[in-house]
């Protein structure tokens, strides 16, 4: 396991709480250590480390290399093929055609297919469309995962300023509370003022515990989506400070060009497009059983000549033997026809899937520029209403103040700018993953997408 430089720790390389049990990797047998927890964590190095250490794209990248080893299967017809066989026997010598009770022989045979009927052709340039739609896999791969990581970096932005955002609710409940006891103490409000003020503070207690446990189970959700693991005792209740603003930049997308873009750049609508032109040279492969194959092969062989010849003739016999070899079913009770009729079936299939992809795609992305015209607009329209609450907030405690005012208009106005400020926070967080998931959508990579040079060290 690498682990990671100090150097690059001052940076703020990212790695997180694990907040509950200890997580532990077998390696070698030996429970792994996992990674240390920094002190700071920012965006594009947790996409950098998931980009390296997520499980599902690990998995993606193992699926590539499974695949070019099938390509490199499929070529072997293609390359000769060379092979040697020996033996030793050894008998009773009443039983012996040559007098001798033991003989051996070795042989070493080279074989080249020349000819198959166009089949060898087709399965290699199959598996190779194969390997280029494994590729796009990893890339639709990546793509989700980073949209997950991103997103869920998101909400623990969100969930730690919806913290903020309670614990001053409560700090501004707790200071009405104590002007409200010391009005009582004077004499100029009754004992039900301070109840209702201590009811208000109460109330406002299990939002505070519940925005704190949201920002907990935040940090997990965000640690699963990094493939962060970490079982050494000092890191397992550290935190690192998450580094990072939810903030509302306005931006435009067109819906015809999304849609374009996502017709030519969708990563999983290229990949079914590579495995239907696949399946297509499938079908060549199956045809190939109705034509002859031809191969040459080559031998030389080195054996006990007494075994053909007797005792008296040469104790060792060795030569070569070269020639072709040809193969043809003629009639094979339609069982080609049945292959190739399943190989065509399996063409139709992939090039229906490809279509029926296509319409998904382009829902998809109609429902992400929807879904982003909604969050621009409760975007724009939050700011406005966290002014206006500010401002009747302040109105109301200056006219209370001043006794023109009752405390339910206080903690009215104060319920109103909590409020008014959680719903805020919750708009510019979905306009965030609004414009994440739309790029996605259209099959843009991540805008910022690490380099290999950035990237946080992989296991």
């Amino acid at each position: 396991m690498k682990l990671v430089p100090s150097s690059l720790l001052s940076l703020g390389l990212a790695l997180l709480l694990p907040a509950g049990a200890l997580v532990a990797q077998l390696n070698d047998g030996k429970p792994d250590p996992g990674f240390p927890v920094p002190d700071s964590l920012n965006l594009p190095y947790a996409l950098a480390f998931a980009l390296d250490n997520n499980f599902t794209i690990r998995q993606a990248k193992e699926r590539i290399r499974q695949q070019e080893g099938v390509v490199l299967e499929v070529r072997g017809p293609q390359i000769p093929n060379v092979s040697a066989s020996g033996n030793y026997q050894r008998n009773a010598t009443e039983i012996s055609q040559n007098g001798k009770d033991s003989n051996w022989g070795v042989s070493i045979t080279a074989k080249q297919t020349l000819y198959a009927g166009g089949g060898v052709v087709a399965s290699i340039k199959s598996q190779k469309l194969a390997l280029e739609a494994a590729t796009l896999d990893l890339q639709s791969v990546i793509n989700a995962a980073l949209l997950d990581v991103r997103t869920k970096f998101y909400t623990v932005l969100v969930s730690r300023e919806k913290i903020k955002v309670q614990e001053q609710n409560v700090e501004l409940l707790q200071r009405q509370l104590q002007d409200v006891k010391n009005r009582f103490e004077a004499g100029t409000v009754s004992n039900f003022e301070v109840l209702r003020a201590e009811v208000s503070l109460a109330n406002a207690q299990p939002a505070l515990i519940t925005a704190r446990n949201d920002y907990r189970l935040a940090i997990e959700e965000l640690r699963q989506a990094l493939g962060f693991t970490t079982a050494t005792e000092p890191f397992v209740t550290k935190i690192p400070e998450f580094i990072g603003t939810l903030d509302f930049t306005p931006t435009t997308f067109d819906l015809r060009s999304a849609l374009m873009s996502a017709r030519e750049k969708r990563p999983d609508l290229l990949r079914l497009t590579k495995l239907a032109d696949a399946a297509e040279q499938g079908v060549y492969v199956r045809k190939a059983n109705y034509y002859p194959n031809l191969a040459a092969f080559g031998s030389y062989a080195y054996t006990d000549g007494s075994i053909f010849f007797g005792p008296n003739s040469p104790s060792q016999l060795h030569g070569w033997t070269v020639g072709l070899q040809s193969t043809w079913n003629i009639f094979d009770g339609r069982a080609t026809a049945g292959r190739v009729a399943q190989a065509r079936s399996l063409l139709e299939q992939a090039k229906l899937s490809a279509a029926e992809a296509q319409l998904i795609v382009d829902v998809d992305v109609r429902r992400a520029v929807s879904n982003f015209q909604q969050a621009s607009e409760l975007a724009e329209a939050s700011k406005k209403v966290v002014e206006q609450a500010e401002e009747a907030a302040r109105l109301a405690n200056a006219r209370f103040g001043a006794g023109t005012a009752t405390q339910l208009d206080v903690l009215t106005s104060q319920v109103d700018l909590t409020t008014a400020r959680l719903n805020q926070l919750q708009a510019f967080y979905t306009y965030n993953v609004a414009v994440a998931s739309l790029r996605k959508a259209m099959g843009l990579t991540d805008e910022m997408r690490p380099t290999k040079e950035l990237a946080y060290p992989a296991k």
